[in-house]
């Protein structure tokens, strides 16, 4: 949204006082020879040099920026007080003619100086120093370490099956279990070994087969 210009005091005065203190620095340079364009650049050289040391001075206060803004004050000041009947205009002294002909250059060199001097520095805080790390220290031992003891093995061997004899035929891993078993039984029951008949007429199988079973499980 565009905002509407409202009418305010304080502008109302800065263009009020702008313009007559314009009016009078254009007087008081014509009455000091300053013919034509001449004195019309004088009020626009004041007010420069007054507007670029208020900036200054906004931007850092230092003593240059104090300097030529009371210079520029001056110089608008003595202007209106020169045309308000102080000082005849029609005979302007020489000492006035010759500050009039050299503010020319006073104002190029304040605002030069205005313009390119450095900004002010500003203290900056100083770095915390960084704690010391804590020193390393490395830890080697003086004494061979002994050897861990091998593991026992608690769990007994199971005795590896007897191989049957050359020549007998191959068993079933199932059927010799089966074979087993009965052994066992036979032995909690009587407490005695199986025979091999005894085996032979248990498990019903041919004879060739049974001694083989008989072979290998040890059986007389």
């Amino acid at each position: 949204m565009n905002r509407s210009i409202r009418p305010d005091a304080v502008l109302i005065q800065a263009v009020i006082a702008g313009a007559l203190s314009f009016a009078h620095l254009h007087d008081l340079a014509a009455a000091a020879g300053q013919s034509g364009w001449k004195a019309w650049a004088y009020p626009v050289s004041v007010d420069l040099l007054l507007v670029a040391a208020w900036r200054r001075l906004r931007a850092g206060r230092d003593r240059s920026s104090w300097t030529w803004f009371a210079i520029a004050l001056a110089a608008s000041l003595g202007a209106n007080v020169a045309t308000a009947g102080m000082l005849d205009l029609h005979h302007v002294p020489a000492w006035l003619r010759i500050l009039v002909a050299g503010w020319p250059a006073l104002a190029f060199l304040g605002g030069t100086l205005l313009v390119h001097a450095p900004a002010p520095a500003t203290t900056a805080l100083a770095p915390e120093p960084d704690e010391p790390a804590a020193p390393e220290v490395e830890m080697h031992r003086t004494d061979t370490p002994e050897p861990a003891p091998a593991p026992v093995l608690t769990a007994e061997l199971a005795p590896a099956p007897a191989k049957p004899p050359a020549g007998t035929p191959a068993v079933p891993s199932a059927l010799l279990d089966h074979a087993r078993s009965i052994v066992d039984a036979h032995r909690k029951t009587t407490g005695e070994q199986i025979t091999a008949e005894a085996l032979t007429a248990r498990l019903g199988l041919p004879a060739p087969t049974c001694q083989a079973i008989a072979a290998q499980l040890q059986l007389a």
